[in-house]
């Protein structure tokens, strides 16, 4: 198989006003080549439920990586996650119990109590 055979993967992944706020202000505090850093957004294994989802400020993205541009943040994505992560809307919540990123997964088929890991 060629690289012209291999079905195009697409990185389908939405980040809030809010969140690429926040994103940007960790970007910041990392001071970050702008011109070349992102946010990697990954699906790992683990967590309860068998997958977690991992967030990470990089200077730069890896060879083989997804990359799109949402609201002004670069993403960088891997392959094996882009497949469980097309379609999912990644936001940014304070209340008074915490704040934290939080993600809306269309591919996910069930989750933990805690919300940190989900099964697809």
């Amino acid at each position: 198989m060629t690289a012209t055979d291999r079905p195009q993967v697409v990185v389908d992944v939405k980040l809030t006003d809010e969140a690429a706020a926040q994103i940007r202000t960790f970007m910041e505090q990392e001071q970050v080549p702008e011109e070349t850093a992102g946010l990697r957004v990954a699906v790992l294994p683990g967590g309860c439920s068998g997958f977690k989802y991992g967030l990470n400020i990089e200077e730069r993205p890896l060879d083989d990586d997804l990359q799109v541009e949402v609201n002004g943040i670069k993403v960088f994505v891997d392959a094996f996650s882009a497949q469980y992560l097309s379609g999912t809307s990644i936001d940014y919540t304070s209340t008074m119990q915490g704040s934290g990123f939080t993600f809306s997964n269309p591919n996910a088929t069930g989750g933990c109590g805690c919300g940190s890991s989900f099964t697809a």
